[in-house]
């Protein structure tokens, strides 16, 4: 994630709230710290659990924003959509994930998220999905032709999300090997 020297225009209400949920802890403080200094109130949760903690119970957040993580240590972060729907169903919803493919951004717009961005991201160009109707100019995943390697990543991830992130149940339906299949997901899918 870079920070540029331009700025994008603040929320429009005065210290949005802003619940960003990342396991990568470098990267939750990072992010946080370049939304708050944007003008949001950021909250962080470091997992899927705390998450949803956040969003529960005597004082819970009702977040006007969310940023997600799609792979939360083994968890979907898709997840938490719902929980957000509840709290504030004008919340605006944007996913990042390292590991993009067309699938899991269907099927995060199918439960609710409003964006999807593949990192690494600017700062900018998460805020300008968060604040803008418009998905932002970012390339668009549906005009490059893909790679072998990237296609197999992207079946992969499909079958991952059919069956709830449970990597042994995803192996049994690809019939490959478990350790086949977790040496696959701990590696970056191709960018062609």
């Amino acid at each position: 994630m870079a920070e540029t020297g331009s700025e994008t225009a603040a929320p429009s209400r005065d210290r949005s709230e802003l619940l960003l949920v990342d396991d990568d802890p470098v990267f939750l403080r990072v992010l946080g710290r370049a939304l708050a200094a944007r003008s949001f109130q950021v909250h962080t949760a470091g997992s899927l659990e705390e998450g949803a903690a956040r969003l529960e119970g005597e004082g819970a957040l009702s977040p006007d924003f969310a940023v997600l993580d799609l792979n939360l240590d083994g968890s979907s972060g898709l997840k938490l959509i719902g929980n957000l729907r509840q709290a504030n169903p004008d919340c605006r919803i944007l996913i990042l994930t390292g590991y993009a493919s067309i699938s899991t951004a269907v099927d995060a717009i199918k439960l609710g998220a409003d964006q999807y961005l593949a990192k690494p991201v600017e700062v900018e160009a998460i805020v300008r999905a968060l604040l803008e109707e418009q998905a932002p100019d970012e390339a668009d995943p549906g005009q490059a032709t893909l790679s072998v390697s990237r296609l197999e990543w992207e079946h992969i991830q499909r079958v991952l999300a059919e069956h709830d992130g449970n990597v042994s149940a995803t192996a049994r339906a690809l019939k490959m090997h478990r350790r086949t299949l977790q040496r696959k997901l701990s590696k970056r899918p191709t960018r062609e």
